[in-house]
């Protein structure tokens, strides 16, 4: 059993850990992340993340889908760069690997009999790259169905499962003997966990745990964690490290579903309404005052 230390992730908490931008710099100064979501028949899971990744602050995303994502991300959001996989499922690794500061996987994915392959070539070249990477949905799934699956996360990793993904990927008998394993498998890889819910935690190497302050249940509606891998991965990417990226994008993706919430109550808002409210999360930190929603 590890002797865990609680920490609630708040304002006061993630502001020493804000990040600045210097007057002299351009967009390559913020890092490039390269999403790697959707397929034929989910695209709008890409565009979720995609949209988030372009809110988070780093210089460039480059989405790699299937062409109807494609299609709808070039209508969706013009600042993205695209990157085509001639299929209908994730198939191909995109070329040039080592000029993304971050990658962001899974949202949308889907199943096909070439994405496991694609999944395991291409986390085995950000494993060679030291290239740190979001992990989530169906990306989490394939993983849960291969053997030594753990050899496969890149050093400075966040994973970011929801209750059921969880125990697909860590399988025992309750809850309390996977919370131990969730923090094995930080200690031996060296990522973090964000398990998505109710207070959402961080399980982090040392066998700290994070525990986020904003979020309601507004917020429990599909596509929610679609844009809090964006956000992730964007903040990596922009230089955050693991555990202040993940900390800052589950605090920010839940008071923007705070600010929905008491816009519009918590029935009445969709997923793709939590990317335009994420500016509302920086104004606080870097303010340190009421924003004006």
């Amino acid at each position: 059993m590890y002797n865990t230390t609680m920490q609630e992730i708040t304002p006061e908490f993630l502001r020493p850990r804000l990040l600045r931008r210097q007057n002299d710099s351009h967009k390559h100064d913020y890092g490039r992340l390269l999403v790697i979501a959707g397929c034929e028949t989910m695209p709008g899971a890409a565009l979720l993340a995609t949209g988030a990744a372009l809110r988070s602050g780093c210089g460039l995303v480059m989405l790699h889908s299937t062409p109807r994502t494609l299609f709808a991300a070039a209508a969706s959001y013009p600042s993205a760069m695209l990157s085509e996989d001639p299929g209908s499922h994730f198939s191909t690794v995109p070329e040039k690997l080592e000029r993304y500061s971050a990658l962001a996987i899974g949202p949308g994915l889907g199943w096909s009999p070439g994405t496991m392959n694609a999944l395991m070539d291409l986390l085995g070249e950000a494993c060679e790259r030291h290239i740190p990477t979001v992990l989530d949905a169906d990306a989490l799934n394939i993983l849960s169905v291969m053997a030594d699956w753990h050899e496969l996360i890149p050093p400075g990793s966040v994973l970011t499962p929801h209750k059921g993904e969880l125990k697909r990927l860590l399988p025992c008998k309750d809850d309390r003997e996977r919370e131990t394993l969730a923090w094995e498998l930080c200690a031996e890889t060296g990522c973090h966990i964000v398990m998505k819910g109710y207070h959402s935690r961080i399980f982090c190497p040392g066998g700290e745990c994070l525990v986020n302050t904003s979020g309601n249940p507004g917020m429990a509606k599909g596509g929610s964690g679609d844009v809090l891998t964006g956000l992730i991965g964007g903040l990596m990417a922009r230089g955050y490290k693991a555990e202040d990226a993940a900390a800052l994008g589950v605090w920010i993706h839940g008071h923007a579903g705070d600010v929905l919430t008491a816009r519009y109550t918590a029935e009445s808002y969709s997923s793709r309404e939590l990317i335009d409210e994420l500016p509302c999360g920086f104004y606080k930190l870097e303010h340190d005052d009421t924003y004006a929603e």
